[in-house]
Formats: structure tokens, sequence, C-alpha cells
């Protein structure tokens, strides 16, 4: 399976802005995107001239770095997230908004916001796992898309590990309101799609949608 093995804290200096990929790290100090960080702050693209380049802003550049910062907080390629658009254009309604929602209702996005991993990457290692199941039924498939009504639950065996346990001490995320939460906060039950109000990331998704339109 094709992914991303690079280091991520460049993926977030290239963007200019905090994609949280690398959980609890984003939130200290040594992220090179805080403003208070205890060595040189490194708030710039990387490479060698990253601190100097100067671009001159385009139409086509704000679209570009629009989907590619979509493509890199939820952890796809560029095939998978062509092909999800594809579909979320042929989908009667508005084309960016189904795309979101087909990304927030994948499996990997819905174990994340559960709770249950610091961050997307350690969500869709949950999932390969085995560690994951839907409406009882193991799934091993981070793109699985969740619909309303499924029920996703952590096994027991991950219940008790470390990492899940400091992850849900530390972190505290706040569940969105289209999951309820139960069984001591281990099954997470998908009541409705996602509104776009209700999907927190700083994404222009119409940006997204004119640049494939061309």
């Amino acid at each position: 399976m094709a992914r991303y093995t690079g280091p991520v804290c460049r993926l977030c200096r290239r963007e200019r802005t905090k994609l949280f990929l690398k959980g609890e790290r984003c939130l200290s100090m040594k992220c090179p995107m805080s403003e208070n960080a205890d060595r040189q702050t490194r708030a710039f693209p990387p490479g060698q001239h990253g601190n100097a380049r100067q671009r001159q802003g385009s139409e086509y550049l704000g679209q570009l770095r629009e989907k590619q910062k979509a493509k890199r907080i939820y952890g796809l390629l560029e095939g998978q997230f062509r092909n999800l658009y594809e579909e979320a254009n042929r989908r009667p309604g508005i084309t960016g908004t189904n795309l979101l929602q087909f990304l927030e209702l994948r499996l990997d996005n819905v174990t994340f916001r559960a709770g249950w991993a610091a961050s997307r990457a350690n969500a869709r290692q949950l999932v390969r796992h085995g560690h994951v199941t839907v409406n009882g039924k193991r799934v091993t498939i981070p793109s699985f898309r969740v619909r309303p009504g499924d029920v996703v639950s952590l096994k027991g065996d991950m219940r008790e590990n470390f990492n899940t346990r400091r992850t849900a001490d530390v972190l505290a995320r706040t569940v969105p309101g289209w999951l309820e939460l139960s069984d001591s906060n281990f099954t997470v039950t998908c009541r409705a799609v996602p509104q776009r109000e209700q999907i927190d990331e700083s994404i222009r998704e119409q940006l997204i949608v004119e640049l494939y339109s061309k």
C-alpha cells in the first residue's frame, strides 16, 4: 500500500500552517510552527531556499495549496483524493461539501475523531492491525465508509493500551456532534452524515472544486 513515509513536520511547514499530523508533539514547543518554540522558529517552507523563497500569489497556486493541505490532513495520496472528488462530483448536492463528508466518514478518521488515536496516521494503524470493529465485525480497510447507524468499537485488548489511555488523558479531544460515544468512550455511533458546520478543518473546499474543474 502506497503511503507517505517522510517527515511530516515539513508538510506543515510547506503549507505554512499546523496540520496536526503528530498528535501531542503538535501541541508542544517542539513543533516548528509554534510561535514560542524553544529554538529558532522554522515556520517557512522546507528546503535550502525555503526561508528566502518569495512567490507571487496566483489563483492556481491558492487552489493547489488548498488541495494539498486537504490531502495531507486526511493522509491521502493524489489518486485516492482524485477518485473521492470524482465520486463527490457525481453525487447530488454541493461537490465540496460532499467531498469533506466522504473524508470525514472514512473509518480511520472516525477512529481519530473518537479520540482513540493521537493522529490520523495512528488511527490508520489501529484499523490496519484489526483493532477496530464496525457493527461487531473486524474491518481492516482505513478507507471503509461509515454510514449513519453504524457502531464503531475499539477492541478490548487495545482499551487498556498505554498509548490509547495517554491519548485520551492528554489530548482530551472533543467528539463532534455527528458521533455519539458510549461504553466508557470506547464505542462510537455514527448518528448522521456530518454537516459542513460540524467539520472543523480549515479547508476552503470551493478552491479544490475549482482546481479539479479546469
